[in-house]
This record gives structure tokens, sequence and C-alpha cells, in this order.
């Protein structure tokens, strides 16, 4: 089959499971095949109880000596199993499966898998999965995929689906030359596809990541060249002068700008007022001050007649924008005339709004994606500052401009990345960067903990939010999936645990799987202090700022990146107040709590990502993916930042050879590169 045919046309796959995974944006074979797994598991030979850890996750193999319960507990209905070898016992608890007490019997022998914990002097298995002999030792003989998934839908189910569609699916030629595939040691695309879903081995798995990722890499960089192509032949429509507005603003702040915000602000002048159209990255840590800059760039813009934008990555953040905005205009005189415009705002709001910007009247537009529909019409839009989550192509400058001149962009970006993987991975930006932070504001307390110290924390908690502070705990999941054994965290589950043990304290959960209003509802929530604790996933690392957030606790912390943990910590540590971040890990080895204490020694995020660069291995390649503009499908910035060298410098040799790719090696790759551009292209017009 095409790999373009609908996913419902493949045998086995019927109209309940298709609609499950249109969920997943999934809707043809090439859709299917391109969800790669998140994870794997590695199924283990049964050990005895004698031999189990505190923290591992393990199969035991056992004979039953006893079944109490079920008893209630709250929501729960609790049934105990236990496990005997001679002195050695461990308990097994299952959590409302009442079932259980009829299928085991005392003496009888069985298989069970789960993360052991230790409770005092009794060693526990929680919620483990229970096998049949058969039915694991087919699971010992090979990696078992692990699938991102939706309410319903199971990983068995995909992992079947997508085995059917490799059979089904008609494969065109590679367009990686021959040489390239010997050259790079990388397989065929069509055998990486058949690796990273139906391994024997993870050398299998190894494999079909670095031609996967190669790949992705390749693309990417492809069009990142083909962009910067573009934008440098676009002269400056909108060359401006400096003016006193921004002087007299920097004179009048109660703090000094520092040494790297002077020299960024120094370089936007200069590209704003040069010859030819700015499109210029600001990168610089959680904190650092980037949006005072771009504060600036905007100023500078009004007062020269023209309009600017600032496009946030969430409603909660563009209000919080403009809110500061209308304070620096009291404060300060500013020249602005600022309007918001969101999505949620009501249609005769909007159209208020509208008029405002296609008159001119309104100098400063600060929003949302809403800013790029058709329905909004600039008058003279000469500058448009943006987050990585909004990089702009071609086509979204030419849609903001409307008719017209081409805006200088400003792209601000919080995630730590070297300056050698910066200049590749923004290749078609200039680059400035903000290293320090300003002054005044007092360092983040951590701390590295296992899972024991939950008690004492929720008692830190309570104690902060009795002083009116609040409360982030983040968790890596959304929801609990019964497939899963790893015992990760998740919002849901957590969040009831949470509201069990601080009676009276205001709990709500968040996720991204939520509709875009009701995450909005319980950020402003959360914002203006009417919750005092927030359980997130990673959604709340861009786009919620909330000065009176004075604690973080991250769950499964061994499972995030480095880069990723120090820009969720910089959630706390806004305001006046003394800020603390817990990381949690349920792994307590030597090699997990060194790398997680590189945290505790440094607030340098560049340093942290260096740091996450060198220790992150091939046994880390999956699990949490990064975020933020740079969330490849399955290639990695940190671990597979060498791979990235080679690509970039391979895509140069193949500019300086054969730009126009009309060799004849070249034939094929030219038109896969074309249809990446286009589709890529159309996903940033979404």
């Amino acid at each position: 089959m095409n790999l373009n045919t609908p996913v419902d046309k493949l045998k086995g796959v019927g109209e309940k499971t298709a609609a499950l995974l249109r969920k997943l944006h999934i809707e043809s074979y090439e859709d299917l095949i391109m969800h790669f797994p998140v994870e794997y598991t590695i199924y283990t030979e049964p050990i005895p109880v004698s031999q189990v850890k505190s923290g591992c996750v393990c199969t035991v193999r056992g004979c039953v000596s006893g079944v109490s319960g079920p008893v209630k507990a709250g929501r729960y209905s609790i049934l105990t199993v236990f496990l005997k070898e001679g002195l050695f016992s461990l308990e097994l608890i299952f959590f409302n499966q009442p079932y259980i007490k009829k299928i085991i019997r005392t003496g009888g022998f069985y298989t069970f898998r789960g993360r052991i914990i230790q409770k005092g002097t009794k060693f526990v298995m929680q919620s483990p999965k229970m096998f049949k002999d058969d039915e694991y030792r087919d699971l010992l003989k090979h990696p078992v995929p692990k699938y991102g998934l939706t309410a319903g839908l199971s990983s068995k189910t995909v992992s079947k689906a997508v085995r059917a569609a490799l059979i089904d699916a008609q494969w065109d030629a590679d367009c990686f030359p021959e040489e390239w595939l010997e050259r790079y040691d990388l397989v065929s695309h069509s055998k990486a596809m058949n690796l990273i879903h139906c391994p024997d081995n993870m050398d299998d798995v190894n494999i079909a990541r670095r031609r996967l990722a190669f790949e992705e890499f390749f693309y990417f960089i492809m069009l990142l060249r083909k962009n910067k192509s573009l934008s440098l032949s676009l002269p400056n429509s909108f060359k401006m002068i400096e003016t006193a507005d921004t002087s007299r603003f920097i004179d009048a702040i109660p703090f000094k700008l520092t040494a790297g915000q002077k020299k960024t602000f120094t370089q936007i002048v200069s590209d704003m007022t040069g010859p030819a159209c700015m499109n210029r990255l600001v990168q610089g840590d959680v904190g650092s001050g980037k949006t005072l800059v771009a504060l600036l760039a905007l100023l500078m813009t009004a007062a020269n007649g023209y309009q600017g934008a600032l496009m946030a990555p969430t409603e909660v953040l563009a209000v919080q924008h403009y809110k500061t905005v209308k304070e620096y205009i009291e404060k300060y005189g500013l020249i602005f005339k600022p309007v918001l415009l969101t999505g949620s705002m009501k249609a005769s709001e909007k159209k208020e709004v509208y008029e405002k910007i296609k008159s001119g009247e309104a100098n400063l537009i600060i929003g949302t994606h809403a800013l790029i529909q058709d329905k909004v019409v600039f008058k003279n839009l000469a500058l448009v500052v943006t987050d990585e989550q909004h990089r702009f192509g071609v086509r979204q400058r030419e849609a903001l401009a409307g008719k017209g001149a081409q805006p200088h962009i400003l792209v601000m970006s919080a995630t730590p990345i070297p300056r050698t993987l910066a200049i590749i991975l923004y290749g078609d930006l200039q680059l400035s960067a903000i290293h320090e932070l300003p002054g005044g504001r007092l360092p983040i307390k951590n701390c590295v903990v296992g899972t024991s110290y939950r008690p004492s924390a929720y008692k830190f908690f309570k104690d902060q939010i009795a002083q009116g502070r609040q409360v982030y705990v983040i968790c890596p999941k959304v929801e609990s999936d019964e497939e899963d054994d790893s015992e990760l965290e998740n919002v849901s589950d957590y969040a009831e645990k949470l509201k069990d043990a601080l009676p009276g304290i205001r709990i709500e959960s968040l996720n991204g799987k939520m509709k875009a209003q009701d995450k909005t509802d319980i950020m402003n929530r959360f914002a203006a202090g009417d919750t005092d604790i927030l359980v997130s996933t990673t959604v709340i690392e861009v786009g919620i700022n909330v000065p009176n957030a004075t604690v973080m606790m991250v769950e499964n912390s061994e499972r995030f990146g480095l880069a990723q943990l120090h820009q969720l910590r910089g959630r706390v540590g806004r305001g006046a107040y003394q800020s603390y971040c817990i990381f949690v890990t349920s792994k307590e080895d030597d090699k997990t709590m060194d790398r997680l204490k590189i945290l505790n020694d440094s607030n340098d995020g560049f340093k942290i990502a260096s740091e996450d660069l060198r220790l992150r291995g091939p046994g880390e390649l999956f699990g949490i993916r990064q975020s933020g503009e740079f969330a490849f499908r399955i290639a990695d910035i940190y671990t597979d930042a060498e791979l990235l060298e080679e690509t970039s410098k391979l895509v140069d040799e193949l500019m300086a050879d054969d730009p126009a790719l009309s060799k004849k090696d070249h034939l094929l790759l030219r038109d896969s590169i074309e249809k990446y551009v286009e589709k890529s292209e159309t996903l940033r017009s979404i």
C-alpha cells in the first residue's frame, strides 16, 4: 500500500481504533509508522524474593504464602498478596483490583513485575503486573516498544498496527546516496523503520535511531539554509533611527541593565538601523531579562512611528505582558498605545481591536497566535517579537506583514544550548546571548531526594502556603497507564493523592491534553493566587510567570534532561521571596544522584546544558522528549550533538558541491527535500 493510504484501510484497524489513532494525529500509514516508541521495556529473567532491591523495577517469581483483603482506604480498595522464600518476604499491593484474589491460590508460584520500595524493614511492590509463564518467556526475547497513547488505546494495539503497516507499506527508493550510508554508517530508511519498531535488541534500536536522527537533522538544516538564503535577500523596509525614548526609559527604571542586555540591545539597534531586515535570536537563561530588551526594541519601533507585535505562547503570559506594559506606561510615560488580542476574547472585543490595529491607533499589539489570523490587518508592522515556540519562515513573515514590506523578527529563547550547537540549530538567525541574571534575585535553594522525602516535602508545602506562597508539582505523565510498570507519577492520580494528604489546600491539575481555554482558566487562577498547588506536566515550562510561587517539586526527575529541569526550575525564584526546588527521584543509584546534583552546583543554564550533553549516553535515548522548538520526533540535540555537527558539515559540503541538487545521485534527495519544505511550511502556517 502507498504510505498515504488511510490507516483505517489497514487489516485489523477498525473504526473505533482508527478514531483513537486520529486523536494522536495518525491518519495514514506514514503517520502510523512515524509514531515512534517513546521508550522500550527490557524484560529480564525473574529473580527470587531474596534478591529484590529498593528502587528497582524487577520481575519476581515466588510462592504465594497468603492473601489479605481487599480493604477500603478512601477511594481505594487494597488487596495484599504475600510472597515468601525462607526468611525473606515481599508484599504485593494491588489497588482497586479485588478480582486478583479469585485467580491467585496460596501455595502457587506466580510471576510479578513492578518497582520495589522499602517501608521500614519491609519490601513492597505496588501495583505489580502479573504474567503467565509462557507470556513472560515471549517478552524475554526482545525489547518491547511503548508508544504515546490516548485513553482507550494500548501499546499492544499500536504495536500490532505498526507491524502490519510495515509489512503492507510500499517503500520508495532511499533518497540518501549509497556513499552517504557507507560514510556515516547508516542503514536504509526502510530498515531503520523496521528496526525502530521491531528490534531484536537495543543495538538494533541504536542503529535505527542513528539513521532517523541523521535524517531529521539533515532536513531541518536544509530548511534553515532555505530560510536563511531568502532572509538575507530581504532589504530593511523599516529603517529606523535611534530616539531619546529608549535612553529615557533605561535611565528611569530603578536598576541597571546587565552587560548582556546592553550588548544585545546595541546589536538590535544596529540591525534595525542597518540595510538588511533583522532576523535575530536573543538566547538567555530564564529570568535573564530578555523581555525588557524586547520592550526596548518595541519602544524604538513605536518612537519611529511604526507598529510592533509581541507574541506570547499562552494567553496567560500575553495578559501578563500587557499588564506589565500598562504599568510601565503609567510609571514612565512611555509612548506605547497597546492592545491585547487573544483567542478567548469576545467577537465584539476582537472587532474593536482589529480596527485599532488596522488604523494604526495601536502601536503595540500583544497576543497569542491570534495575531497571525487573516482578520488581523496591520497598518505598518515593523517588528515582531516572538519566542522559539513560534519561529517564522518567510511565508509567516509575509502573513504578518500583510501587504507590502517584511517586518523585523526578534526571537527569544530560554533553551540553554551551547554556542557550537546554537550556531547550527539557529542557522537562519543572527545570535545574541545574555548570560548574566539581573542583580537582587535570591538564588534558588535546591535538593535532590528519594521518594521517602515526600512527607517532609508536603509539610514544607503547608508551611510555605501558610506564609501566602504557592507551589508547583511536576509529573512526567498525564494519567496512569495500565500497561506501565515503571511507576512514573501522573498528574491525575498525584493531584488526588495530594488532596488526601493536604486537606484544606486548594489544589488543581493541568496538562497539555486539556482544551486551550481550560488550561488558560487554570493558569489564570494560579496566577491570581486562587490555587495553592498546581500539579502539572511540563506544559508550565513556558507561558506562566507567578512571582508568588516559591516551591517546585519535580517527580521522577531522573527522566528529564538537566537542561529541561533547569528551565522548569526557572518558574520559581521570580519574585522577592526565597524559592526552593526539590528534585525527587525513584532511582537513587550513584550515577543518577551525581547527575541530578549538578543542578545543586550551578544556576547557569548554559553550563548545565553542556554537562547534560556530556553525561547523557546511549542508555538514556528514550523517555521524556526535549521540549520547545527542537522537539524532534526522535533526534535529541544533546545526546546526538556529534551527529548534529556531522550532519551540518555534510549540508555545507552538499551546498558547495551541488547547490541546485541537479546531479544524478541527488535527484531523489531534491524531491524529498522539496516535500519536506512544503510540509514544514504548511505546518508552520497552521
